[in-house]
């Protein structure tokens, strides 16, 4: 594993100060692994930058790189969902990025990812 790509449920946890999250992405920063978070992810999370100081200062560390979704990385989301069966074309882009940098997915909610790619490496919290 090279790093970790967080979904919605693991900013929430981390706004919301979860000690697991944030031990959790401390250890993982103490081994310079890297952060990548997909932009719909911070759509999904990103509600009221007036009262999201923390989730800010996360989503603008030199250590977090967030992946846009362009037009190339929507059609393969929207490929995966069809492929699956299913349609959150977020988690879909949450796990193509996963896989393309060999990273582990921080998430809250194992069931859909896995429904996406049963190989995924998940860490719930």
């Amino acid at each position: 594993m090279k790093g970790l790509t967080l979904d919605t449920g693991a900013l929430i946890a981390f706004e919301r100060n979860d000690r697991r999250v944030v031990i959790l992405l401390a250890r993982a920063l103490d081994r310079k692994l890297a952060f990548v978070v997909p932009a719909g992810v911070v759509a999904q999370a990103w509600r009221d930058g007036r009262r999201q100081a923390r989730l800010a200062r996360l989503l603008g560390a030199s250590h977090v790189e967030i992946e846009g979704l362009d037009d190339t990385r929507a059609r393969a989301a929207g490929q995966l969902c069809g492929v699956a069966g299913t349609s959150d074309v977020i988690d879909a882009s949450v796990v193509l990025c996963a896989r393309r940098r060999d990273h582990a997915v921080v998430t809250s909610d194992p069931e859909d990812l896995r429904a996406l790619d049963p190989t995924v490496e998940l860490i719930e919290i």
